[in-house]
């Protein structure tokens, strides 16, 4: 099992087309969550796929933390869903920009629309 103290944001993108009511998508953000808890969400919202934000520099290179990640990630593939990591440069940045009352939430929402439009391109 895999835990640790850093955050994670739950990204609020999309509707629940039953009920048209806001559903949260998880998107792990760091390490906060551990596989047990993710794969209760998981189960619960009936996600497809998680997308972990890979904290890498601004110049692009990976640290300490996205290795951390990187092992979190091999751990949720256990779950048995396709595993994305996805660049966070930014997300945090940008969520402040657009008002974000929760950073988290907001730099999830930022990365999750942002992953979301590069696979349509």
């Amino acid at each position: 099992m895999v835990t640790t103290h850093a955050a994670t944001g739950l990204s609020d993108h999309g509707h629940d087309r039953r009920s048209d009511r806001r559903r949260q998508r998880p998107v792990v953000r760091y390490l906060a969550l551990d596989v047990a808890a993710i794969e209760k969400v998981a189960r619960e919202e009936e996600v497809g796929m998680l997308v972990i934000g890979l904290p890498l520099t601004l110049a692009g290179d990976e640290g300490h933390q996205a290795e951390r990640v990187r092992r979190f990630a091999e751990a949720a593939r256990a779950l048995g869903l396709p595993v994305e990591l996805y660049d966070e440069r930014h997300t945090s940045h940008e969520a402040r920009l657009r008002g974000a009352k929760d950073l988290d939430a907001g730099a999830a929402t930022v990365l999750l629309e942002d992953f979301l439009a590069q696979r349509t391109r």
